[in-house]
């Protein structure tokens, strides 16, 4: 049977799939699933069009490692051809532990880290494959001697923001977020092992770190968004809590099984198999036909953040560079506690504040390398005025519901 198929990619247009082995496992179930889990999660409360998903993203990232690897090639670089596999496979499958809604719901349904639970799939389907996949996993883990293939699955250029950028601009229509993702790969080279960029790529460089700051705040913690995506996290513990006083709540499947249980992490090593299948069922759509099921419960709290997030209703997010002040804070809580009548163990679901914070480059990991002509390579803080990208930049929210608008008096602080 022939598996060399093509998908039509409406970003880069038609990506063949390198291997038979590639194929079978996106036809794998657990693969299949990443088609039902969003990217950007709930961004499309804001971008209409951020529907794409981690299935197309995958893929995505699938075509550039190719076009990488076949750059890296003409220029000299030895990568056999199980090599090149491996590689394929660990970008592939480099985020198949997400969870539903990706990031937003990834230490409140379950307190694991999606990279973690990336690495127990692609040891269940090493199991699976018969051992065909223990060169990828060696490459994921960066446990591989070429450096270079773990740095382009993982890294500060690899092929997994290289895609995201470029795809989650194309969605949801934020044009600054395109960045020149071919002439990089063009730029590519390989020193000693690592992957360095070759000097007349700097700029390119400098404007793919300019283009990853800007969609941050504009789309990725947009404060609206950011907004959304608490108010979820706000709706889930406040589920959790409750299935923890064993009350019942009306879901089902694997959504059922993590709300009333909270395995770790090592619980996932010695029970690998049943708590994976368990992971595995649950997707997107298990949220919310959740939430949807939510607005009925008795429970004000939960139902009430249920159907604001299923009707739109967002809260109030107040966004600034400095902490709030407590007593601002305690005001918003008191006249919460008022208005919806909640008790003060519960204000907290809804009225509620945090910081985001974003590096678009940072020193502390592999730094980017730069190669010159003469044959020095140079880490890219040397090499370029690269301040603004390498600071963190921190934003301080509040967030409480809109109805609390109208009782200006208790805004008043002092």
């Amino acid at each position: 049977m022939n598996k060399r198929k093509i998908f039509n990619d409406p970003v880069y247009g038609f990506v063949t799939i390198p291997y038979p082995i590639v194929f079978d496992l996106i036809e794998h179930p657990y693969f299949q699933r990443l088609r039902r889990i969003k990217q950007v999660s709930l961004t499309h409360y804001v971008y209409p069009g951020a529907l794409h998903t981690r299935f197309h993203h995958a893929l995505g990232a699938l075509h550039l490692m190719g076009q990488a690897i076949d750059v890296l090639r003409s220029k000299g670089t030895t990568i056999t051809e199980e090599e090149a596999r491996g590689a394929a496979i660990a970008i592939l499958l480099h985020d198949i532990g997400h969870g539903p809604f990706s990031h937003t719901l990834e230490h409140t349904l379950i307190n694991v880290h999606h990279e973690a639970l990336s690495l127990l799939f692609m040891e269940a389907l090493n199991v699976t494959f018969d051992g065909a996949l223990s060169l990828a996993i060696q490459i994921f883990k960066d446990e591989y001697p070429k450096k270079f293939l773990h740095q382009l699955v993982s890294g500060q250029l690899d092929m997994d923001r290289m895609d995201y950028l470029n795809r989650d601009s194309f969605f949801t229509g934020v044009h600054e977020g395109v960045i020149g993702y071919d002439r990089i790969i063009k730029m590519l080279a390989v020193h000693n092992d690592e992957l360095v960029v070759e000097e007349k790529g700097i700029y390119s460089i400098e404007k793919f770190l300019i283009a990853r700051r800007l969609m941050y705040w504009q789309v990725y913690l947009h404060k609206t968004v950011l907004g959304v995506e608490q108010m979820l996290i706000q709706a889930w513990r406040r589920a959790k809590a409750l299935a923890g006083q064993s009350v019942e709540l009306g879901v089902s499947g694997g959504l059922r099984y993590f709300l009333y249980n909270s395995p770790t992490g090592d619980d996932f090593g010695k029970n690998r198999k049943e708590l994976i299948g368990q992971f595995a069922k649950m997707d997107d759509y298990d949220i919310m036909y959740a939430l949807k099921t939510f607005m009925q419960h008795p429970d004000f709290v939960l139902s009430f953040l249920a159907g604001s997030i299923i009707d739109r209703r967002l809260f109030k997010i107040e966004l600034q560079n400095e902490p709030f002040d407590p007593a601002y804070i305690q005001k918003i809580r008191r006249a919460a506690m008022e208005v919806f009548d909640v008790s003060e163990d519960l204000v907290g679901h809804l009225v509620f504040h945090g910081s985001e914070s974003n590096r678009a480059y940072n020193t502390a990991r592999d730094e980017i390398k730069i190669l010159f002509k003469n044959g020095e390579v140079r880490p890219m803080s040397q090499s370029l005025d690269y301040g603004i990208q390498s600071e963190e930049i921190r934003k301080y929210y509040l967030c409480y519901p809109k109805q609390l608008n109208k009782p200006t008096q208790a805004f008043n602080v002092g």
